[in-house]
């Protein structure tokens, strides 16, 4: 089947791309014009000293592995009291520090500038990450445009938070898998700053049988730690597991009565914030894990599937099968949706995608002014579109790209 086939309900194959043009191009203009707004007062104050924001908890955390107390960084009391110093007064909200202790480099690297300049080289560096992985997914220069129209970019640039960077390992890791099977895993090690969001890959990459990208990714992580080992010492992954249990608890637990539970995209908040309890919100969330563990290990033993619906898959399956998932991390459908774009554009862009990825930039765009986590819709839109195109099109289309 060419890109110029016609099915029942596709659409012809210029006007698509004219459409698919000028909607990026639209979406594009509105995150630009959102940013504008915000652009007085984001980074810092008329005094001069940081706004609090996600980003203040990666520069606080760098300040003290600077001043030698890199294991106080996953101190609650000490972090906070940081931040207070940082922005010259109380914090009301705290902004933990919860990663493995290797990024801490990044923290301390960071911090080594002034906070206003180490939030600008964050986002120079991560964001242009982002826009070269989504360019590299759907092989077209439309990929610009569709890395920029995404509206899940605005809560990565105002909080100077990490979405561009996952995004652009899953998609690295992703992309580069069939061709740069090396390069791929070393993006999967990478991503274990975020380790919530590699769970599903081992069980990918054994049953796509990548071996070479499995030992990458291996040796990529074991480096990592070993740097880290070395340069914070022992103390600091011993705070990190001490801290990381009562960080979860705190978040998680049925004492978590205090959780604003719309900030996260998943069904275990989705289950606590219509008043279920613990277990049975562990219970839903562990179940759509399984399910789609079990979506992904079919559908990657299927060598007759197109490796792009593989891709699609399993970077919605990421943020499907983690309860800890947030507003910005939704950036990641960005990757999925490319991947879904690419095998789309290659064969037939149907009316019904054409109407989920809407849907999916509407909900994505609401996201902060509703109280519910809509990014879990979000993420299931995406998700039935790739089962459509994988199990209930004909063999020839599912190949395709």
């Amino acid at each position: 089947m060419t890109a110029q086939t016609l099915q029942r309900g596709s659409e012809p194959v210029p006007r698509r791309r004219d459409a698919l043009n000028v909607v990026c191009f639209g979406l594009l203009v509105v995150n630009i014009a959102l940013l504008l707004v915000f652009w007085n007062g984001w980074i810092v104050g008329p005094d001069g000293r940081p706004v609090p924001s996600d980003f203040l908890n990666v520069y606080g955390a760098g300040r003290l592995v600077l001043d030698g107390r890199a294991p106080a960084a996953y101190d609650w009391d000490v972090l906070h009291a940081t931040e207070d110093a940082l922005v010259g007064g109380a914090v009301t909200t705290y902004f933990g520090w919860h990663y493995p202790p290797p990024f801490l480099a990044v923290a301390a690297l960071l911090a080594r500038l002034p906070y206003a300049a180490a939030f600008i080289a964050w986002l120079a560096v991560t964001l242009p990450l982002y826009l070269v992985t989504i360019r590299a997914i759907l092989r077209e220069r439309i990929g610009w445009l569709v890395a920029g129209a995404f509206p899940a970019l605005l809560p990565n640039i105002i909080p100077g938070q990490n979405g561009f960077l996952t995004a652009s390992l899953i998609g690295g890791t992703l992309v580069l898998l069939e061709r740069r099977p090396l390069l791929a895993g070393v993006c999967l090690g990478l991503l274990t700053y975020k380790p919530q969001f590699g769970i599903l890959f081992p069980l990918v990459l054994v049953a796509g049988g990548y071996w070479r990208a499995i030992a990458a990714a291996a040796a990529t992580a074991i480096a990592l730690a070993l740097a880290s080992l070395a340069l914070f010492g022992a103390p600091t992954w011993g705070a990190f597991f001490h801290w990381l249990p009562l960080t979860s608890q705190a978040l998680f637990s049925e004492a978590a009565h205090h959780a604003d539970w719309s900030k996260f995209q998943s069904l275990f908040a989705l289950a606590r914030m219509l008043g279920g309890g613990t277990t049975l919100a562990w219970t839903l969330q562990l179940a759509l894990s399984a399910v789609t563990a079990i979506l992904l290990w079919v559908m990657w033993r299927d060598r007759r599937i197109a490796f792009a619906l593989k891709a699609a898959a399993t970077a919605t399956g990421v943020l499907l099968a983690t309860p800890y998932v947030y507003l910005y991390d939704l950036t990641v459908l960005a990757v999925a949706a490319a991947f879904l774009m690419r095998h789309a554009i290659s064969t037939a862009f149907t009316r019904a995608e054409t109407i989920g990825l809407a849907l999916v930039i509407a909900l994505v765009l609401i996201v902060p002014f509703f109280g519910v986590p809509v990014g879990l819709p979000a993420a299931a839109i995406v998700a039935m579109l790739i089962a459509r195109r994988t199990f209930g099109s004909a063999p020839g289309l599912r190949a395709a790209a």
